[in-house]
């Protein structure tokens, strides 16, 4: 027998079901509100206390206050407040010196360095025809200060920064050679730097990917194109040392070399999970390996971890830095800008990089004497790449 729903029963239901709707709507809303009201008194409170900090320095201190650098160190500051070691802050000539490096452009005196076991600078590279190479500058050579920093103190994040610098400016330095000091005063200029480095050893493809920007895939693509003219049926991809930014170049070279298939995916402040992008069908069917170490970070990360998730690649080295995270540059009104963390990504897996690193699938340490000149090593006397040489032609007799 059918039985019947009386249409007073019905519109009682509806009105229920729309009762419990409604309910439920203004409790989320209400929710939402009171979060928001908790925040806009949050804002207010903490506008109050800046005020009253600003009005009591201003009433009572005995110095100069120089309004840029206050502004500079409030913004600062805040960034730093976030509690994010990603984040910064960034002035106008460093926001303008982010843009140029993103561009593939570089502002410098043409060398590479890294801390010695002294506290100074050791020039580890020349890039040839620099004013560092045409002022006589040397791999080896210790940098002892650039103007009034002794570079003993200052780490090497800000070592960098102080060889950079607008074109036509003059780093003045102290180096020394072999226990003796000189000193020089040499210009900085745009130098025109390869991102992509690449040769062959014997039958494979060696590619050194110093930095990922809007330089490095079309210098990658030339340097594939060119190994594979020249007879390469394998390729080492070394990673060493590149802790850039750029998921966009590293998208692109991944494409290159994968097959179809999604690329990770990304997670926002929101909880909100996108895709982090996708490969084509077309591949470089070749056998591969990377190799990484401790200064091995973010896009370099997800260059590596995405290249085993696929199979693609093996890995060789040491543990990797753990930076899996996604950063915007926000520019503000007077030219300075933020730069902050929006997302994390994880590789197709969906395993955590972020502090934790990527473990090789062999790892092979250098000695800190080889950690000191890995950027002089040869290919005989480099452990690493020796191993990924030997795992790519096991792949390839296999």
């Amino acid at each position: 027998m059918n039985k019947k729903i009386s249409l007073g029963a019905a519109i009682a239901f509806m009105v229920v079901v729309a009762g419990i709707t409604l309910s439920i709507t203004m409790m989320v809303s209400l929710n939402h509100f009171n979060k928001k009201v908790l925040n806009v008194k949050a804002r207010e409170e903490m506008y109050k206390k800046l005020a009253d900090v600003d009005r009591n320095a201003r009433q009572n201190f005995a110095g100069t206050i120089d309004e840029e650098a206050l502004a500079n160190s409030l913004s600062a500051g805040y960034i730093k407040g976030l509690g994010d070691k990603y984040s910064s802050y960034l002035t106008k000539d460093e926001y303008e010196q982010k843009m140029l490096e993103l561009s593939g452009k570089l502002v410098q005196i043409g060398v590479t360095v890294q801390k010695d076991q002294t506290g100074y600078a050791k020039v580890t590279k020349i890039i040839k025809g620099s004013p560092a190479e045409l002022d006589g500058v040397v791999v080896g050579d210790l940098i002892i200060s650039i103007g009034d920093a002794d570079l003993k103190a200052v780490n090497l994040a800000n070592i960098e920064r102080l060889l950079k610098g607008e074109a036509g400016t003059k780093a003045n330095l102290v180096y020394r050679r072999d226990g003796v000091d000189t000193r020089k005063e040499i210009q900085r200029k745009e130098i025109d730097i390869k991102y992509v480095e690449h040769h062959l050893i014997g039958s494979n493809g060696y590619i050194k990917i110093n930095a990922f920007n809007d330089k490095t895939y079309n210098q990658f693509k030339s340097a594939v194109d060119d190994l594979v003219k020249q007879g390469a049926n394998a390729f080492v991809l070394d990673l060493r040392g590149n802790n850039s930014d750029s998921i966009e170049a590293a998208n692109s070279m991944l494409n290159m070399l994968l097959p179809a298939g999604e690329l990770g995916t990304k997670k926002n402040n929101a909880g909100v999970i996108t895709s982090m992008g996708s490969s084509d069908k077309y591949e470089l069917a070749l056998p591969m390996a990377t190799i990484i170490n401790g200064k091995t970070g973010n896009a370099a990360e997800y260059f590596v971890a995405v290249l085993r998730d696929f199979k693609k690649a093996t890995s060789i080295g040491t543990t990797s830095f753990g930076k899996a995270v996604i950063q915007k540059t926000f520019q503000l009104n007077d030219g300075s800008a933020i730069n902050i963390t929006t997302e994390h990504f994880l590789p197709p897996s969906g395993t955590e990089i972020n502090g934790v690193g990527i473990k090789p699938d062999y790892e092979v340490k250098l000695t800190s004497e080889q950690e000191q000149g890995v950027e002089v090593m040869t290919v005989e006397t480099d452990p690493q790449i020796q191993k990924a040489i030997e795992i790519v032609n096991s792949k390839k007799e296999s």
